[in-house]
Parts: C-alpha cells; structure tokens; sequence
C-alpha cells in the first residue's frame, strides 16, 4: 500500500515536469530551477486532482525509473478523470526523454548547488546544546579562593549559640600574557538562599527562591593597577547563631552561597565580569547527654507497663540504642486456676520525619491568597492577609522488623517480663539524606521552616493461657493487641573534637585566674666584728608569714647571745 502512495505522488509530479519543461522551450535562454512549494492542480470536467512537487531527488529518480501503474484503490469513480490522468501520465514521460539529453548537464549542476539548500532542516525556537555565543570569552585573569578556618558548626540551640567564625582569602591571579591589568573594582557577597520545592505558584522565579544578604565586601576603594601573577584579599565574616544549618529537604533546601565579581579593563575597554561562585557547608551541633532518656508507658486496658532508655540526640551516622522491659504481661485467674500471659510476636521500629515549610507568595501572586476568617463582631480586628502556604511532609528515615532476639521470663505473676535491646539507625538507601532538626523563620518575611524527627515502636502481643504450673500446655486465646510508642528525637550532628570560635581565644585580663603566692623579703639584721650592720636576706612565701615570724624571732633570739659574748 505506501508504495502505491508515492507511485501516485510521481505521476502527478510528472504532470507539472512537463509544463516546466514546455515553459522552458517557449524561447526562456537561462533557467534556473528552484524548488517548488506549492501544489499544481490538473483538472478535467468537474474532478480535480492536487499533484505535489516533490524534492529534487524525487525528480532524478523519475528520470531514471518508469511510473508503475496507479493504485486502484486512489483512482476516482470518474471514468474520464482516469483516462485524463492515465494520457497526461503517458505524455510527460514522452516529452521527458526528448528533454532529458538537453538538461542532463543543467539538472545536475543545478543539483549539486542546491542540494544542501533544499534538504536543510533549521528549527529557529529549538537550541541543540551551546552554540559559539555561549561560550565565555578569553578573560584576562580569574578568580579562586582559601578557606582558613576550621569546618563551619554552629554549636549549641539557636538561642545560646555564639555563632561560627568564617574566614578566607580571595585570590585574583592575572595571566602571564598581560604584563599589567586594570582593576576596576573586586566585591563579594554571602547570603542565605531558600530554593522552595513545593512553591506558592509553580514556574515563578520569586515564589521559589528567596535571598536573604549576610555580608557584601568592597575589597577596593578605587580603581588599581596591579602586575601579573596571584593577589590575596583576605575576608572574614561571623555567622550568628540563630541561623539556620545547610539542609536539603523534600520541601525546601538551605545553601549558604558565596559570589564573587571582578571587574577589568584591558586597553580602556571593559572586559566580561570575572566571576566566582561557592556554597559553604554550614551544620550545627547540639550538646548531648551521656544518661539515656527514661520513658514510662502504660497500655489499657492490660496490665502491661514499658519502662523505655532510648538517646534523646542521635546522629546521621552511626547506631543508637533502644532498651525495653515489658512488665505485668502475666496474670493470674485463681477462679479457673490458669495463667494467662502477652507473648511478644513481633516489633517493628520507625524513624520519621516531619517537614514544615510556609511557601510566601511574591508580590505578583500576593493578592491570590485566600483571607484569613473574619474576626467576631463589635472587634476592632482586621481580617490579616496570610504570609503564605503550609506545606507539610512525613518520610521514613529508617525502619526495621523483627520477630525474634528478646528474653522472656514468665516464672510468676509477678515476676514475669520481656527485655530487648536494639540497634536503630538512619537507612542509607534513600535518594535523599535526612535532615537533621532545624527551626528557623527568615527575619523580615515569611519564610519559614522546621523539621523534626520521631521514632516510632509498635509491638504486636498475643494472649496465651496454660494451667498453673503447667506452662507447657499453652492454648492460644486468639486475642491480640498493637502497642504503639512515639519518642521525640533530635537529629543532629556530631561536634568532634571542634569547640566554639568563643572558647578558642585567649583569654582576657579579666578572666585570668589567681598567680602563685608572692615572694616577700625577711630582713635579720645583726652586727659584724667591724661594727658594720649587716642584713640577711631570707626570701619566704607570702603564705608562710606565721612560719616566717617564728624563724625570725627564733633567728634574733639566737643570736644575742653571741653578740654579748663577743662585747665582753
């Protein structure tokens, strides 16, 4: 069938060969062929037939190849339009070989000229990866740059924290072939920048991203002329510490970005802007407790009673802990004289966690936030305007099920328990990593954001009953019970062996403690055989003044005695 198709393409292009060909003889002395776009309609009687031009090498090979005979299923019901269309067919290819021996030579030069012409495809909307203007031009010099202090932590909650101490070098580092260069100005700028994952209106650059400045440095007050080879400006910049850690979240990511622009002249003519641009790793580190946290749960209607230790503070890395004892899981029916226990079937834990984000609106899409509900009559308040959208999310971090590894113990009614010690941890296999806890709001807008982390314990128990002093002959009840527990966790990260900025200086003259105990001279005065005075110098503590005395007196004492000898 879709050969059948271009054989009836072909025919009806021959039809339009052999009016170009006719056209041309009349007496036209140069041709020049060009591609036909359009479509030639040959009509006979009231039916019509819309032939289409096709592409040159279409036309190379109707020179060389006989039409086939038309399908049967495109011809018309017409009797007359087929013999029409089958005489038209016919003549074309006759006056085509009288035609064929003079335009053998034109037709392929023609063909050669214009074939890239003709079978060029340009889509002018679509851009297939980066074309020539795209690329950077040649910059007389670039920029790079040195952290010199330690990781970035912020230690310690928002509230008590001091904050984090950043500082660094920026390097300009002019080419060898630019003997000097002028440089018109070197600035830098930190901020904070919010990318929000579930935006107020989606495709709106405002909506979802916010930028909040730290600092902007102004390295020189004037233009300068400096000499090939590398220059150092030196930065410096205290992050407070109510701010936020880095963090990427399932509805909002926090990057704390570093931009710097150098701008240069060569020849008095400006160059393109020297540009450099880096994101700092920021965390935070909470102090944590070496005494597990203590938790009690009762479940009713039972009797059992969970006595929980679990670590208030985990890390991204690493294990935590989890002890469990279960007590009153026996219970005594004296009236039938058997013993009814919770036998523990199966635990499963869970680590979640709980994203909270306010998605603000720009200042386009500000109107279409719905009004908060009016306030109750006779008030003087004002229905207030949103800030934005709440957004909120709950992934697992981290889970796992057992079914076996406790020590159950059911000696008695009393003294019957369940004891077990697990190992709970953050699942590695997750696209994204969690993010450790973060409570912030953006001081002047609305951006906000806040996630939290709880790991989650349920239990599934099931109700036996054997004889008194029988435990051998258990009858299952067919009654069970889901225990479920929620313990509050805070994730965060570890602080090494890093102390806060504050406690790594000196310290002051204030702060300095009490120095050791004085030294004091003791004169022991006496006179010589000369009868010259003479004084013996005893260097004693300050703290020693009562022993000093004692020697003193015993000292003088002493020596009168020799001194009334010698008179005599």
């Amino acid at each position: 069938m879709p050969h059948r198709v271009v054989d009836f393409l072909r025919s009806s292009a021959n039809t339009l060969e052999f009016q170009v060909s006719t056209f041309t003889k009349s007496g036209k002395t140069s041709r020049r062929r060009e591609s036909p776009t359009g479509a030639a309609r040959v009509g006979h009687g009231s039916t019509e037939r819309v032939a289409f031009a096709p592409s040159e090498e279409e036309d190379s090979s109707n020179t060389t190849t006989p039409p086939r005979s038309m399908s049967p299923l495109l011809r018309s019901s017409d009797s007359s339009d087929s013999a029409h269309t089958t005489s038209t067919t016919s003549s074309t290819n006759t006056s085509k070989e009288v035609v064929s021996a003079k335009d053998h030579h034109h037709h392929h030069h023609h063909k050669e000229k214009d074939h890239h012409h003709h079978h060029r495809i340009s889509f002018p909307g679509m851009h297939f990866g980066r074309s020539s203007k795209d690329v950077h031009a040649n910059t007389p010099a670039s920029l790079s740059w040195k952290l010199e202090s330690p990781p970035i932590v912020l230690y310690n909650d928002p509230e008590s924290s001091t904050g984090a101490l950043v500082s660094g070098q920026i390097f300009l580092n002019i080419k060898e072939d630019h003997e000097l260069l002028d440089v018109e100005s070197i600035n830098a700028t930190l901020h904070i920048h919010v990318t929000q994952k579930r935006p107020f209106t989606h495709h709106c650059h405002d909506c979802t991203h916010q930028y909040t400045e730290l600092k902007k440095w102004q390295f020189l007050d004037h233009p300068l002329v400096l000499a090939k080879g590398q220059h150092s400006f030196p930065f410096s910049v205290l992050l407070d510490g109510h701010l936020p850690a880095s963090m990427d979240g399932p509805l909002a990511s926090i990057a704390y970005e570093f931009k710097a622009e150098a701008l240069t002249k060569v020849n008095g003519i400006l160059q393109p802007v020297i540009k450099l641009e880096k994101v700092l790793d920021v965390k935070r580190s909470l102090a944590t407790s070496e005494v597990p946290h203590h938790s009690i749960r009762v479940f009713p209607p039972t009797n059992i009673k969970a006595n929980v230790h679990y670590p208030h503070h985990i890390h991204p890395t690493g294990t935590n802990t989890l002890q469990i004892r279960l007590d009153g899981i026996a219970r005594l029916n004296p009236k039938v004289g058997t013993m009814e226990y919770w036998k523990l079937k199966k635990l499963t834990w869970r680590l979640e966690e709980i994203s909270k984000s306010l998605a603000p609106a720009c200042e386009k899409h500000a109107p279409k936030l719905p009004l908060l509900p009016t306030p109750a009559e006779g008030s003087d308040a004002q229905p207030q305007q949103p800030k934005g959208l709440p957004r909120t999310e709950t992934r697992i971090v981290g889970e796992k099920t057992i079914f076996s590894g406790w020590k159950s113990s059911y000696s008695s009614a009393t003294d019957s328990h369940i004891e077990l010690e697990l190992d709970y941890f953050l699942s590695k296999s997750h696209a994204s990593p969690a993010v450790c806890d973060t409570r912030w709001t953006a001081p002047g807008t609305s951006t906000s954001h806040e996630v939290s982390h709880q790991l989650m314990v349920e239990m599934v128990v099931s109700q036996e009953w054997a004889p008194v002093g029988k435990p051998n002959l258990v009858t299952h009840t067919g009654v069970g019970r889901i225990l479920r527990m929620h313990f509050s966790s805070i994730l965060t990260e570890r602080g090494g062996i890093g102390i806060s900025w504050d406690n790594e200086a000196p310290p002051i003259y204030q702060d300095v403690p009490e120095s050791p105990p004085a030294y004091s001279e003791l004169m022991m005065g006496g006179e010589s055989m000369d009868g010259v005075m003479e004084s013996d110098t005893l260097m004693l503590p300050s703290g020693l003044g009562s022993a000093a005395g004692s020697g003193r007196s015993s000292a003088v004492s002493s020596r009168r005695p020799s001194a009334e000898m010698q008179r005599r």
